[in-house]
């Protein structure tokens, strides 16, 4: 036997015949989980209603987090019972249906909360009637008629209430159906009017946006992709359309997988972009939902290598501590990643990438050998439209990029402070965004805006979006932003990493930015546009590039209008191809959960006036290798190009805003 902790995970020997990329196998997927499972026993409280994990209280409360922590190891229990058709060695059914009835039992001082008393009861609802209906044969079945009631009453407590215009309206769905399947309460003209709200989220290509907004992320994969298949399989739902639904589900999950294999780096590590990263390794639930309903032209074996990847990725960087706890932050623990409603329970949400094991051992996804990524086959540059990302991955280094000119977590004309798990121009499998401290207010990597008297960068929330496409050279995007300052400090106290900060607001100029972009090297073009009524004063543009993250500061090199840094062989790397810059590092501590000390390179070009264009060379990768250089072209009607040419002649060429 082999281990990542010998004093804890035990794994079985790689199979590096069956798996040649990752050596992990289904065997390892369930050593991972029964760990997990098993690790949880000593924090069930004594009516084994609660999982009550160490760590921070969410803004929900114990009770809350304790509900939390039992609902979303029950899907974990549900995936694994089902995949094992009823077999139970370890003993956690007893568990988790004891939990049910000490859960449901208002006498019980353990009992869970209502939805009347936390909303969040509306959440952890939808994995306990997701987990009864995998397990009906083993669990529902087996509980006596009192019991089976009070489950219903409970569950019957959630749809009621408000619900936000989100993802949520899936977990309402789920509780529906089920209950319509067992014979409880239900409104078929609210499940009706949930599953048409959900389809004005709908974008293209597979793609959903999390609601209303620019909320392009991993909840597209892990809820919007997840919940309506199960759904459509469950028992009950062909009383709602899913004969009907269900082959529109299966086609828009098959398009996303095309994009999804190529977000996920060499090395396992999906991109990281977007709130909730804590849930981790869920987002290869949308990998195995491929698996489970044939939604999908990639080959099975390309589909378990990316989810084994993602697992492996993140269980050997600590994400599972010496507790057998999955702890709060992306690696190791780091409190700071949490979002105001998260609890010691929330990580556990990791849960949904586990949905593979639903499927049997002899199921194809798991004997079918791996088959490399997107990333191992060659470079990689996909356009995703709906999400206006540009996607370069470079098999050379493994590393996969996304450049964004379409998410920002906010409706368009919106003027908040910048996500900076959102708003950003570029994120990677290898580079996370500082997270605290002065960058929420001045956003300091991978950007581009105008300084105040202190030197304060702008923020480009509500940009409008531009051109977005590929040459057959180079790809290439733009958008436009009404770009502001914001001091969050006197309008609000609290921060959290799935939206903008709000704050007194002061106008800015427009900036409209240009990305072209070709293996590891980005051209950002920005013009300075002139505002109507407005004289302007010129003012300087500060580009910034990739932030390296590490457990000292990267090493710098500084030359004439250009940066490099280095850190563990990756490369972040700023040059000027227009006027002149002035080249400077910004070193921040104790933002990233990714290591202590952050630093990015930044390039400053003083007195940018009206119409005024400047243009950067942007790259991150391993090793060097030749720059691009570029001109901006201004048209006789006064639009303004930026003309790339690369190091081996090509020239791509792309509209400025």
């Amino acid at each position: 036997m082999t281990a990542v902790d010998p004093a804890r995970l035990i794994l079985p020997p790689e199979d590096r015949a069956l798996s040649p990329r990752t050596g992990w196998t289904r065997a390892h997927w369930a050593a991972v989980a029964d760990h997990l499972l098993l690790s949880l026993r000593p924090y069930f409280t004594p009516t084994r209603s609660q999982v009550r994990l160490p760590g921070q209280t969410s803004s929900s409360g114990a009770d809350s987090d304790g509900l939390e922590g039992f609902a979303r190891s029950f899907m974990l229990f549900a995936f694994r019972l089902t995949g094992e058709h009823g077999e139970d060695p370890h003993g956690f059914l007893d568990w988790y249906r004891d939990g049910l009835v000490a859960g449901t039992d208002p006498s019980n001082p353990e009992r869970w909360i209502l939805p009347a008393e936390q909303a969040q009861a509306e959440v952890e609802a939808a994995s306990i009637a997701l987990g009864l209906q995998l397990t009906r044969p083993w669990l529902w079945d087996t509980l006596d008629a009192a019991a089976q009631r009070r489950i219903v009453d409970w569950l019957a407590l959630n749809p009621v209430g408000w619900y936000p215009d989100n993802n949520w309206l899936w977990f309402r769905i789920t509780v529906e159906t089920f209950l319509a399947s067992v014979g409880g309460p239900h409104d078929p003209a609210r499940i009706a009017s949930d599953l048409a709200r959900i389809e004005d989220w709908y974008r293209a290509d597979g793609w959903w946006a999390d609601g209303a907004t620019r909320a392009y992320d991993y909840y597209c994969g892990w809820a919007m992709h997840l919940y309506p298949l199960l759904w459509a399989g469950s028992q009950g739902s062909a009383e709602f359309g899913s004969g009907a639904l269900a082959p529109v589900f299966r086609a828009r999950l098959t398009e996303f997988l095309d994009d999804y294999a190529a977000l996920v780096g060499a090395d396992g590590m999906p991109v990281l972009q977007g709130r909730s990263l804590i849930y981790r390794f869920a987002t290869a639930a949308p990998l195995w939902m491929g698996a489970v309903t044939g939604a999908t032209r990639l080959p099975l074996g390309l589909l378990r290598r990316a989810a084994s990847g993602q697992l492996r990725a993140f269980v050997e960087r600590g994400a599972i501590d010496e507790r057998g706890l999955l702890t709060m932050g992306l690696f190791g623990e780091w409190p700071a990643m949490a979002q105001s409603y998260s609890g010691g329970g929330s990580p556990y949400w990791a849960s949904k990438g586990f949905l593979g094991l639903a499927l049997p051992a002899d199921h194809e996804v798991w004997t079918a050998v791996e088959e490399p990524l997107p990333i191992e086959q060659g470079d990689v540059r996909r356009v995703i439209r709906p999400a206006g990302w540009l996607v370069s991955g470079t098999a050379a280094d493994g590393i996969v990029r996304v450049i964004n000119h379409g998410a920002d977590h906010a409706f368009e004309g919106d003027r908040i402070g910048d996500s900076a798990l959102y708003a950003r121009f570029g994120y990677s499998s290898a580079t996370l965004p500082p997270l605290t401290g002065a960058t929420i207010d001045d956003p300091a990597d991978s950007m581009v805006g105008a300084l105040d008297a202190e030197g304060r960068s702008t923020h480009r929330t509500g940009f409008a979006r531009g051109v977005i496409g590929d040459d057959g050279i180079a790809a290439f995007a733009s958008s436009t932003a009404d770009a502001h300052w914001v001091d969050s400090s006197i309008d609000a106290p609290t921060y959290d990493h799935g939206s903008g900060r709000a704050g007194v607001v002061t106008d800015g100029p427009l900036l409209a930015t240009a990305s072209v972009v070709r293996g590891a090297w980005e051209v950002r073009a920005t013009r300075r546009l002139p505002r109507e009524g407005v004289t302007p004063t010129p003012l300087p543009v500060r580009v910034s590039g990739w932030p390296l993250t590490g457990t000292a500061a990267a090493i710098a090199e500084s030359g004439d209008a250009a940066v490099a840094l280095e850190r563990d062989g990756v490369r972040s790397e700023l040059r000027a191809l227009s006027g002149a810059a002035t080249a400077s590092v910004r070193t921040e501590t104790g933002v990233s959960p990714m290591g202590e000390v952050t630093s990015i390179p930044r390039l400053d070009f003083a007195e940018v006036g009206e119409c005024d264009v400047v243009i950067a060379a942007v790259r991150l990768g391993r090793g060097s290798e030749p720059a691009p250089s570029a001109r901006a072209i201004v048209t006789d009607a006064g639009e303004a190009l930026v003309e790339v040419t690369w190091p081996e002649g090509a020239i791509s060429t792309a509209r400025i805003g």
